[in-house]
């Protein structure tokens, strides 16, 4: 049994006990957090929403959160001598996913 979810912008395919990096999410570590935009669930047979599932929710628990590896911004214009490097760290949090309520 999986779902397809969407959060932060992006969708995940997932299954119970998987654990997954999203956007970084308002919620305590340990803490349970319900996951509501369920876009399709696949137990034997697949359910699709128009755009999501209605009282379809995905359970998880707040493993921990942290910043994903540097990602290197770099800008050049030649002949012109500009050039200009910058990095990024994305913030994420990191869920476990208990259960799949479809």
């Amino acid at each position: 049994m999986y779902a397809i979810i969407a959060t932060g912008g992006k969708q995940y395919k997932v299954e119970e006990g998987d654990i997954i990096r999203v956007e970084k999410l308002e919620a305590e570590e340990g803490k349970e957090y319900t996951l509501d935009q369920v876009l399709a669930v696949n137990d034997g047979e697949l359910k699709l929403g128009a755009p999501t599932l209605e009282g379809a929710t995905v359970t998880a628990t707040v493993v921990g959160s942290g910043r994903g590896k540097k990602v290197v911004v770099y800008k050049y214009k030649r002949k012109s001598g500009y050039h200009k490097k910058n990095g990024h760290r994305q913030a994420y949090t990191a869920l476990k996913i208990e259960k799949i309520n479809a």
